[in-house]
């Protein structure tokens, strides 16, 4: 197939070309009734190529292909056997896969530290999770992700589970021995599918981490938004082998996905994979060796710390993409609650990713000597900030064991059944009917269906007046959890 072409963006081009107007969704009809000032803030671009997809970009039969056409490029520019293209995140992506694979109430092998959206996925399917234990670090007290042994034990515990799904890169961009448990998990004649939401640059340097594709993944689910140059919410999956049923997938996504996708969320994935094919390699190379003297000039700042070999030793990743520069605080005296705060409030910088010791600046191809040198001035400001900084309330971190609960009930039948309301204290030893996530990162701290232990209790308790941010209990303050009203 020829690289050089872009379907979508050649459609959009050819729309405004014809003059074409549609008496149809959306509204604004290509920004004409937009809002002056929405206009002047957002810009009249976006909206006059803000179209509809089928009788719009295409028609009604959507008989020009667009969207396939820049499917298959996707697929052959990476090396997959297809792609689809989502417009509701890796988060419906995910959802998809795990019902094209386990959907009907079966069981799926899913690793413990999965994002909050596996979660949602189990509660919306009905699936039974059998979860992997990932590798918890006590030191740091973060969870590195599961190892081919660690699957293999849970398919032993659980042999008639229909697949496995793993998480790799993390949000830390620790990331797992993906050919080991893509091995482990065909020797059973199973899928893996492998939610790599951080990992859609990978297949373009081989001095990134293992894409998922070519470490034997049967599925694999990344967000061009996040490590790409798409629009949030731009999401593909990826497919191969003979184990997952490509069309099934699809349908399955069909069932989740919105009718009205977003053609500019489209168009910008078509260009983005042209630009990584032509330019990629040479664009991270520049990344890369950027991201090095970035991380050797933040480990020279008093107090500061990158975090490398720990994330490496043999209990804990099996790689590292490079790109996530997680930085340790705490020889500041402060959390990374209050250093994230502090930065976007006196620097106007955001990271993404903070905890009760850490922030994280994740690098892209965007960047360059100016946004780094930025990045270094702030952390310059905070370290000067840090001893002026109120000292933060401690946070009582919980154990392995306070982790290591075991499910009581499926987290569909936990979610939807009988609930009621408990202070935290009471809520202790009984079954959670609602889903708690620090975010970020965005894995569950409680999931539906999973016995409440006293030290996630003081864990949640503790962290949300450290600042830590939890969006999901029905009560925002945390005086009571949700639990399940069954005996």
């Amino acid at each position: 197939m020829d690289q050089d072409e872009v379907p979508l963006l050649e459609a959009v081009a050819e729309y405004h070309r014809r003059g074409r107007y549609g008496f149809t969704p959306p509204g604004h009809r290509q920004g004409r009734g937009t809002d002056p000032r929405t206009l002047q803030i957002l810009g009249s671009d976006s909206f006059r190529s803000d179209v509809l997809a089928t009788a719009g970009l295409d028609d009604r039969s959507s008989s020009g292909g667009y969207l396939k056409r820049a499917e298959q490029l996707m697929a052959e520019a990476v090396g997959a056997e297809h792609a689809f293209f989502s417009t509701c995140g890796s988060s419906l992506s995910v959802k998809a896969a795990m019902l094209a694979v386990a959907g009907g109430r079966r069981e799926l092998l899913v690793s413990r530290d999965a994002h909050k959206s596996a979660v949602a996925g189990l509660i919306f399917s009905g699936v039974e999770p059998r979860w992997i234990k990932p590798r918890y670090d006590e030191e740091l007290h973060l969870a590195h992700p599961p190892a081919p042994g660690d699957v293999e034990a849970a398919w032993v515990a659980h042999p008639d589970a229909a697949g496995a799904l793993i998480v790799s890169p993390t949000p830390y961009g620790t990331c797992a021995d993906l050919v080991g448990i893509a091995k482990v998990c065909h020797a059973r004649g199973k899928p893996l599918i492998v939610d790599e939401a951080w990992g859609a640059h990978l297949p373009f340097h081989e001095a990134l981490p293992t894409w998922a594709m070519d470490a034997g993944a049967d599925v694999c689910v990344v967000s061009v938004h996040k490590m790409g140059a798409g629009f949030e919410q731009g999401s593909v999956f990826h497919v191969q082998g003979d184990l997952v049923d490509p069309q099934h997938l699809s349908a399955c996504a069909d069932l989740l996905m919105t009718t009205s996708p977003n053609v500019l969320i489209y168009s910008a994935m078509d260009g983005w994979r042209r630009q990584m094919v032509r330019h990629g390699h040479q664009l991270l190379d520049v990344a890369l060796r950027l991201t090095e003297r970035t991380r050797e000039q933040i480990n020279r700042r008093s107090g500061l710390r990158v975090l490398h070999d720990e994330l490496l030793h043999e209990q804990a990743s099996h790689d590292l993409d490079l790109m996530h520069v997680l930085i340790d605080v705490s020889d500041l005296g402060i959390t990374g609650y209050q250093a994230a705060d502090w930065v976007r409030a006196h620097r106007n910088i955001d990271f993404g990713l903070s905890d009760h010791r850490r922030i994280e600046a994740t690098l892209s191809m965007a960047d360059d000597e100016a946004s780094v040198t930025r990045l270094l001035d702030g952390l310059d400001a905070l370290v000067a900030a840090a001893s002026e900084l109120e000292h933060p309330p401690a946070i009582t971190l919980p154990s392995f064991d306070d982790l290591e609960v075991g499910p009581v009930l499926l987290p569909r039948d936990a979610f939807f059944g009988p609930h009621e309301d408990v202070s935290l204290d009471n809520a202790i030893g009984r079954v959670s009917a609602e889903q708690i996530t620090p975010y970020p990162p965005g894995i569950p701290a409680l999931v539906p269906g999973e016995r409440i232990t006293a030290g996630i209790v003081e864990y949640l308790r503790t962290g949300l007046a450290a600042g830590m941010v939890l969006p999901d209990p029905a009560d925002p303050e945390l005086t009571t959890i949700r639990v399940t009203a069954l005996p």
